[in-house]
Protein backbone atom coordinates (compact mmCIF):
# COMPACT_ATOMS: atom_id res chain seq x y z
CA UNK A 1 0.00 0.00 0.00
CA UNK A 2 1.36 3.79 -0.94
CA UNK A 3 0.21 6.41 1.18
CA UNK A 4 1.21 10.52 1.16
CA UNK A 5 1.57 12.49 3.97
CA UNK A 6 2.33 15.85 5.48
CA UNK A 7 4.58 16.25 8.84
CA UNK A 8 5.07 19.60 10.28
CA UNK A 9 6.97 21.29 13.21
CA UNK A 10 5.41 24.89 14.14
CA UNK A 11 7.93 26.37 15.63
CA UNK A 12 7.96 29.23 18.30
CA UNK A 13 10.49 30.54 20.92
CA UNK A 14 12.97 27.81 20.25
CA UNK A 15 10.44 25.51 20.58
CA UNK A 16 8.27 22.71 18.34
CA UNK A 17 4.56 22.00 18.70
CA UNK A 18 4.55 18.68 19.58
CA UNK A 19 1.36 16.19 19.33
CA UNK A 20 1.41 13.08 21.44
CA UNK A 21 -1.26 10.85 19.80
CA UNK A 22 -2.86 8.95 23.28
CA UNK A 23 -6.23 9.55 21.58
CA UNK A 24 -7.41 7.13 18.82
CA UNK A 25 -7.71 3.64 18.73
CA UNK A 26 -5.52 1.56 16.69
CA UNK A 27 -2.91 4.38 15.64
CA UNK A 28 0.32 3.38 14.39
CA UNK A 29 1.94 6.24 16.46
CA UNK A 30 -0.25 5.57 19.67
CA UNK A 31 1.72 6.93 22.97
CA UNK A 32 4.04 8.63 20.38
CA UNK A 33 5.30 12.12 20.00
CA UNK A 34 5.12 13.83 16.24
CA UNK A 35 4.30 16.93 14.64
CA UNK A 36 1.32 17.53 12.77
CA UNK A 37 0.22 16.24 9.83
CA UNK A 38 -1.86 13.68 7.92
CA UNK A 39 -2.90 11.91 4.65
CA UNK A 40 -3.00 13.51 1.52
CA UNK A 41 -6.74 13.39 0.29
CA UNK A 42 -7.84 13.37 -3.09
CA UNK A 43 -6.66 15.97 -5.94
CA UNK A 44 -4.71 18.01 -2.71
CA UNK A 45 -1.16 19.00 -3.26
CA UNK A 46 1.21 18.31 0.00
CA UNK A 47 0.47 22.22 0.23
CA UNK A 48 -2.75 21.70 0.75
CA UNK A 49 -2.43 19.01 2.83
CA UNK A 50 -0.51 20.95 4.70
CA UNK A 51 -3.03 23.61 5.36
CA UNK A 52 -6.01 21.72 5.75
CA UNK A 53 -4.24 19.09 8.64
CA UNK A 54 -2.72 22.06 10.43
CA UNK A 55 -5.64 23.66 10.98
CA UNK A 56 -7.94 20.90 11.66
CA UNK A 57 -5.03 19.26 14.30
CA UNK A 58 -4.66 22.51 16.10
CA UNK A 59 -6.55 25.90 15.05
CA UNK A 60 -3.93 27.24 13.36
CA UNK A 61 -3.45 28.81 9.76
CA UNK A 62 0.14 29.13 7.93
CA UNK A 63 1.25 32.31 6.66
CA UNK A 64 4.31 30.88 5.52
CA UNK A 65 6.10 27.56 5.66
CA UNK A 66 9.71 25.80 4.61
CA UNK A 67 9.29 22.54 2.53
CA UNK A 68 12.44 20.16 4.10
CA UNK A 69 12.49 17.17 2.25
CA UNK A 70 10.72 13.79 1.58
CA UNK A 71 11.13 11.11 4.34
CA UNK A 72 10.12 7.61 2.78
CA UNK A 73 8.98 4.87 5.37
CA UNK A 74 9.16 1.20 4.65
CA UNK A 75 7.34 -0.72 6.90
CA UNK A 76 5.91 -4.17 6.12
CA UNK A 77 3.57 -3.65 2.81
CA UNK A 78 3.16 -0.02 3.60
CA UNK A 79 5.11 2.30 1.88
CA UNK A 80 4.73 6.37 2.97
CA UNK A 81 6.27 9.07 1.61
CA UNK A 82 5.83 12.07 4.18
CA UNK A 83 6.69 15.93 3.15
CA UNK A 84 8.47 17.30 5.90
CA UNK A 85 7.56 21.18 6.48
CA UNK A 86 8.52 23.60 9.53
CA UNK A 87 6.30 27.06 10.10
CA UNK A 88 7.75 29.98 11.94
CA UNK A 89 4.77 32.22 10.77
CA UNK A 90 0.72 30.94 11.68
CA UNK A 91 -2.18 32.98 13.16
CA UNK A 92 -4.87 31.83 15.16
CA UNK A 93 -6.10 30.53 18.35
CA UNK A 94 -4.28 26.67 19.41
CA UNK A 95 -7.57 24.61 20.20
CA UNK A 96 -7.65 20.80 21.50
CA UNK A 97 -6.77 17.88 18.92
CA UNK A 98 -8.75 14.84 18.45
CA UNK A 99 -5.99 12.58 18.06
CA UNK A 100 -4.00 13.87 20.97
CA UNK A 101 -2.49 16.88 23.49
CA UNK A 102 -0.67 19.66 21.87
CA UNK A 103 2.20 20.91 23.59
CA UNK A 104 4.84 23.61 23.29
CA UNK A 105 8.26 21.41 23.73
CA UNK A 106 11.79 22.95 23.83
CA UNK A 107 13.78 21.59 20.71
CA UNK A 108 16.30 20.69 22.18
CA UNK A 109 13.98 18.38 24.49
CA UNK A 110 11.91 16.87 21.73
CA UNK A 111 14.61 13.86 21.29
CA UNK A 112 14.25 12.58 25.28
CA UNK A 113 10.44 12.11 24.72
CA UNK A 114 9.12 8.27 23.30
CA UNK A 115 9.43 9.53 19.61
CA UNK A 116 10.43 7.07 16.48
CA UNK A 117 14.01 6.64 16.15
CA UNK A 118 14.38 7.38 12.63
CA UNK A 119 12.63 10.75 13.72
CA UNK A 120 15.40 11.56 15.73
CA UNK A 121 17.57 11.69 12.07
CA UNK A 122 15.65 14.21 10.58
CA UNK A 123 14.75 15.81 13.72
CA UNK A 124 19.06 16.74 13.51
CA UNK A 125 18.61 17.37 10.18
CA UNK A 126 16.33 19.92 10.59
CA UNK A 127 18.17 21.17 13.92
CA UNK A 128 21.32 21.51 11.73
CA UNK A 129 19.52 23.49 8.66
CA UNK A 130 20.50 20.89 6.38
CA UNK A 131 19.46 21.93 2.63
CA UNK A 132 16.83 20.07 1.27
CA UNK A 133 17.00 15.92 1.80
CA UNK A 134 15.74 12.73 1.17
CA UNK A 135 15.71 10.31 4.09
CA UNK A 136 14.30 6.59 3.74
CA UNK A 137 13.36 4.51 7.18
CA UNK A 138 12.99 0.76 7.13
CA UNK A 139 11.34 -0.64 10.41
CA UNK A 140 10.31 -4.11 11.17
CA UNK A 141 6.92 -5.21 12.04
CA UNK A 142 7.77 -4.31 15.64
CA UNK A 143 8.95 -0.77 15.14
CA UNK A 144 12.58 -1.01 15.27
CA UNK A 145 14.23 0.62 12.61
CA UNK A 146 16.50 -1.26 10.62
CA UNK A 147 18.49 0.82 8.83
CA UNK A 148 18.07 4.33 7.24
CA UNK A 149 19.46 6.19 3.82
CA UNK A 150 20.13 9.97 3.34
CA UNK A 151 19.99 10.54 -0.18
CA UNK A 152 21.20 7.57 -1.01
CA UNK A 153 23.49 6.97 1.36
CA UNK A 154 22.72 3.42 3.92
CA UNK A 155 23.95 3.88 7.30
Amino acid sequence: MLQNTTLCYLVRDDKYLMLHRIKKEGDLNRDKWIGVGGKLEEGESPEDCLKREVFEETGYVLSDWRFHGIVTFVYGDVTEYMYLYTSRDFTGEQKECDEGQLEWVERDRVESLPIWEGDKIFLRLLKEEEAFFSLKLCYDSNGKLLYSELNGHRS
